[in-house]
Order: C-alpha cells, then sequence, then structure tokens
C-alpha cells in the first residue's frame, strides 16, 4: 500500500508544528503515514476537502479559519462537534467524510495539567470563533460556574453564550463586546484567562489591557508559537500563573492521530517534537 497523507488545512499554516508530531508518532509506530501542510484561502477550501476523498488519505485536521466554514463540505459530522459548531479533525471512512472536534477534550487535558479544576470557577473567555467554541463548550461541561464571553463583535459573542445556555440549562453564560471597559470590568474577578485569539501569533500584541491581570490567576494562551507570548509576559509579570497552547495542540493531536489510526497515539513522543520543532525556530 502507497504511503497513506494526512494534512492540515488553515490560513496561514508556516507556523505550525503539526508535521514534526505527528512524523515522530507515525514513525514510533512504524505507520507508513505523512503529514503535510495545505495553505488554504476560504475560496479554495471546498475543493482542498473534496480532495481528503482519495484514497490514500487518512483525513486532516482544520485550523484557523476554517473550523466553522469546513462543516458544510462533510459528509457526517459527530455529535460532540456538531453541537459545538466547529470541527478541527476529518477522518477518511472510505471516501465518506467525518468531522470531529478534538479542541475540546484537548482544552480540558491541558487544564488538568496545569492543576487546574473547572468546576465552579468564574471563567473569561476571549474571541468566539471556532477554537473559541470548542473550548466554551468544554468549560461548560465542566460545569464552570461563570462564563464572560469577550469578542471583537459582541454578536457572535451573545450568540455563543445562547448556545451554551440552550445545551446546558439556565447559566450565568454572558457574551460582551471586548472593549478596554469591559475587559477591565470583567476580566479581574475571573480564576481562569483564555485567549482564544489570534492576537499574539503574529506581532507583540496583547488582547488584554495588562490592567485587567491579577495574581493567582491562571492566564492559558492557546497560542503555541511563539512559546510565550505578550499576554503570557504581562500575566507573569502581574503574578498570574500561565499556559502556553502547546498541552492543548498535544492532546488534542493525540486525540486526532487515534481516530485516522486506530492506535493510542504516543503523546509524549509527540509533545517532545513539538517542543523540538519550536526550538528550531519554525
Amino acid at each position: 500500500m502507497s504511503t497513506r497523507q494526512v494534512y492540515l488545512l488553515g490560513h496561514p499554516v508556516r507556523h505550525s508544528v503539526s508535521p514534526a508530531m505527528h512524523a515522530a508518532a507515525f514513525r514510533e509506530l512504524g505507520i507508513d503515514a505523512r503529514y503535510d501542510l495545505r495553505d488554504v484561502p476560504l475560496d479554495d477550501l471546498g475543493l482542498a476537502i473534496a480532495r481528503l476523498r482519495e484514497p490514500n488519505v487518512l483525513g486532516a485536521n482544520i485550523t484557523v479559519p476554517h473550523k466553522q466554514a469546513a462543516m458544510p463540505y462533510l459528509d457526517e459530522i459527530a455529535e460532540a462537534a456538531a453541537e459545538i459548531g466547529a470541527v478541527n479533525t476529518i477522518c477518511n471512512r472510505q471516501g465518506r467524510l467525518v468531522g470531529y472536534n478534538t479542541d475540546a477534550p484537548g482544552f480540558l487535558a491541558a487544564l488538568a495539567e496545569a492543576g487546574f479544576d473547572p468546576r465552579g470557577a468564574t471563567v473569561a473567555l476571549l474571541g468566539a470563533g471556532g477554537a473559541a467554541r470548542a473550548v466554551a463548550h468544554a468549560l461548560a461541561e465542566a460545569d464552570a460556574a461563570e462564563l464572560f464571553i469577550l469578542n471583537r463583535t459582541s454578536d457572535r459573542a451573545v450568540s455563543l453564550a445562547q448556545a451554551l445556555v440552550a445545551r446546558f440549562g439556565a447559566r450565568a453564560y454572558w457574551g460582551l463586546p471586548a472593549t478596554r471597559q469591559q475587559l477591565e470590568e470583567w476580566v479581574p474577578r475571573c480564576a481562569l484567562v483564555v485567549n482564544c485569539t489570534t492576537l499574539g501569533m503574529h506581532e507583540p500584541v496583547s488582547p488584554l489591557p495588562s490592567s485587567a491581570l491579577r495574581p493567582g490567576m491562571l492566564v492559558v494562551d492557546i497560542i503555541y508559537n511563539p512559546p510565550r507570548t505578550r499576554l503570557l509576559a504581562e500575566a507573569e509579570a502581574a503574578g498570574a500563573r500561565t499556559q502556553n497552547g502547546l498541552p492543548m495542540l498535544v492532546h488534542q493531536a493525540a486525540a486526532a492521530f487515534a481516530l485516522w489510526t486506530g492506535q493510542p497515539a504516543p503523546v509524549e513522543t509527540m509533545r517532545a517534537a513539538a517542543q523540538a520543532a519550536l526550538a528550531q525556530g519554525v
């Protein structure tokens, strides 16, 4: 059988360490497969997804900004991904494309690494896109008590909050505009702050004013490259605990690997490969 293929579809994708992670995992388990990057503008997404039906393709990961846009092109969507409203993993099941979301369990596994239990916690979530939807549903599933969803366009934040309430029942979940005033009012009262925007990935900016940060809170930035964003640097300076996006990346990747291959992923091998790729300046 020819070499099997997995892709990462997104725009941009050059910063990704996913090829290094999955290559290490395939190598360790003796699987003849490759993981390649595909920079796909939105207009080309349908064609890129259609090519995943080819017999030698195991599937793909979907990243920013396509986690919601990819859904109409799929034949089936797993229940959890449908409830979240975003996919980050596609499996080719004999020509049928099935969408999954491994971001949600990946995020909870990362929180566990940080020793944080979201049950009963007050949380600020920055962003309302595909990754934010997965994180929000994971937090609701884990019984976070209060959730402030702050987004540049407040209607998307409100829509996400309403979707959570519809699924999980009446809870203190709010959609708010990410203005400086709102950020400074709501974020300081939170035990957990999660950045699900791309602010800080390509330039040294933060989605939060430093005045909103305080000692003792846990600040998670799901960006992993660069490993230390301006948000995390300012959070550390304020006395907060921090976690970058690498633990979430590794755990969501391990779950996706298992879906494609039917084998448990070598998690620590994948983590070491990701760390090495970051150290080499991918």
